[in-house]
């Protein structure tokens, strides 16, 4: 079943539309800075846009802080809320739960599918801003990377934390794809789904920038998503990343429960 699940998104063309459409702002964006070498000024715009022009290779970078706050969720919610409702509107789901398949194992399969559509999205959107800055945009620095606090990078130093900082990126959207998939086994209409979790999104940002909200800002989802920045310091600063790296997963363990435990119980009408 699980093997059937991520095939099956592999093989549709929304997939790679989607992603497709995820790598068109970067790329845009990659063929303005090298025609014009007109940058943002520093602190301004998205993480390390900056300082793409005279080191392409943080250009992976620039790229997810380009598509996380909108696009890269919004990818995500979607094809999490087709999860299961999407079969449902298909007519599929109660086909799928008379073969010898438990719900609980299905429910895995569809959330390993999306959690692999997160891994393949964000992998293609560095590995193609990578090529583009390489091509595109300056070279590092002979003296190596140089850090947000204006310290040199090492080579090994640099790919340590340009993992760790994807890491923490598919982290970040498998809180959104637990959303996603809870909201899909409450609604029929996978589109409803979507954007349930879309609103969520919203409000947590809006919620953000509201000094009333305060005392909750620490648990709102999106709060945390930029903290990747901070493995770029020197020394790291592991506070917010920590922050975050719990929160998601408070995210996706209280969503994904949550989710089991409406589908193993839902009537299927159809």
């Amino acid at each position: 079943m699980i093997r059937v699940e991520l095939t099956k998104m592999l093989r549709r063309p929304r997939t790679w539309v989607t992603i497709a459409g995820l790598n068109a702002l970067p790329t845009l964006v990659a063929i303005l800075l090298a025609l014009t070498d007109l940058g943002p000024r520093p602190g301004t715009g998205p993480p390390f846009l900056s300082a793409v022009l005279t080191d392409g290779t943080l250009f992976p970078l620039a790229a997810l802080g380009i598509v996380l706050p909108l696009f890269l969720p919004v990818a995500v919610a979607v094809v999490g809320g087709d999860a299961i409702a999407g079969e449902v509107q298909t007519e599929t789901l109660r086909y799928l739960l008379v073969r010898p398949v438990s719900r609980v194992r299905l429910l895995v399969a569809k959330l390993l599918s999306v959690i692999a559509f997160v891994f393949v999205a964000t992998l293609a959107v560095a590995l193609v801003a990578y090529v583009e800055g390489r091509f595109l945009l300056g070279d590092a620095p002979a003296t190596g990377v140089v850090s947000v606090s204006g310290s040199s990078l090492t080579e090994t130093q640099m790919l340590e934390r340009t993992l760790m900082a994807f890491a923490y990126v598919v982290l970040a959207m498998l809180g959104v794809a637990t959303i996603a998939l809870f909201l899909s086994t409450l609604t029929d209409s996978a589109v409803g789904a979507a954007l349930g979790t879309i609103g969520l999104l919203v409000a947590s940002t809006v919620l953000l920038g509201l000094d009333a909200a305060e005392s909750i800002k620490p648990y709102l989802i999106t709060r945390y998503w930029l903290a990747f920045v901070d493995l770029f310091r020197d020394p790291i600063r592991w506070g917010d990343v920590i922050r975050g790296v719990l929160a998601q997963l408070a995210y996706l363990t209280v969503f994904a429960t949550a989710a089991w435990a409406n589908f193993a119980t839902r009537d299927i009408n159809r």
